[in-house]
């Protein structure tokens, strides 16, 4: 234990700057679903990055917005709530989109933090280096960073050395998952959410954010190895089903078969998956809701 170091790290910044991708780079698995839709992650996902010498917890929130209903509010808590808890903050900017005010907000709100904080500037495989040494010398101005790290999350391009900066914020300590665990969700939580990546993949505007996902059974069949899953996707408005549905149902099985496939990467056996469509109004300022589909 004299050598080995273990803590927990938080991925913040605002919403769509990469975070989930940066986390499922990093474990070598996909756990935090990847939209190029903002707000895509909505609960505190832990995963678990195990080497020989180290494990690292990172805990991937939602990106910082301002909230606009329950769920919204429940989003930002959850960002809020992990700032002391957690050895390291590990601040995620777009630097191909640029310093925004989003990001600026966020640096405001981590003036006062002990906290050690790293920030990364992703996506630089599409950002001018001049983009990059503009930012670093923005964030270098704002005073609140301890370590500095550009990286390309989806190229992988200076993860490795992101991961080592990590390591070295980390306390010495035990190691607190066992060594094939990656995440604490359940399985049913990432099946749900894999189901949701697809609907905010082929779906549209303000849709997908008024979209909750559901588990309502699954079992592996006795005979032979083959998982049967019923699912419901929630949707606020009734015109809103239609659209989920689609014509002849053929959005449906879209957005069905494409998470089939990633369910039966997850689970390594085959899957089939049963998907239906209710309607809930105005799901996500109801708390009861809200807490059915998981948001404690």
């Amino acid at each position: 234990m004299a050598k080995h170091r273990s803590g927990f790290v938080a991925i913040i910044g605002r919403s769509n700057v990469g975070k989930s991708t940066i986390m499922n780079t990093l474990i070598g698995e996909k756990i935090a679903i990847v939209s190029d839709k903002p707000q895509t992650t909505r609960n505190r996902i832990q995963c678990v990055l195990t080497r020989d010498d180290y494990q690292i917890v990172f805990i991937d929130t939602p990106g910082i917005h301002r909230p606009k209903n329950k769920l919204g509010n429940y989003m930002a808590k959850v960002v809020r709530s992990v700032f002391d808890d957690v050895d390291a903050i590990l601040f995620v900017v777009d630097i191909a989109d640029g310093i925004g005010s989003g990001d600026r907000r966020i640096a405001r709100s981590l003036k006062d933090i002990n906290t050690p904080i790293i920030v990364a500037l992703n996506k630089i495989d599409v950002s001018d280096p001049s983009q990059v040494e503009e930012g670093i010398r923005e964030i270098e101005n704002m005073g609140i960073a301890d370590q500095i790290v550009s990286i390309s999350a989806l190229q992988g391009q200076n993860i490795s050395q992101l991961e080592s900066i990590l390591v070295e914020h980390m306390p010495y300590g035990p190691q607190y998952y066992p060594t094939e665990m990656v995440t604490d969700q359940p399985e049913q939580f990432i099946i749900a959410e894999l189901i949701r990546e697809q609907a905010l993949e082929y779906l549209h505007e303000e849709i997908p954010h008024g979209i909750g996902v559901e588990i309502t059974h699954m079992e592996e069949r006795e005979d032979r190895p083959l998982v049967d899953i019923r699912a419901t996707i929630y949707c606020e408005k009734k015109s809103h089903k239609g659209i989920v549905i689609g014509k002849q149902g053929r959005m449906l099985q879209k957005i069905g078969s494409k998470a089939r496939k990633d369910i039966e990467k997850l689970l390594g056996v085959q899957v089939y998956l049963e998907l239906w469509v209710k309607i809930k109004d105005d799901w996500r300022d109801n708390i009861g809701v809200l807490k059915d589909l998981g948001y404690n």
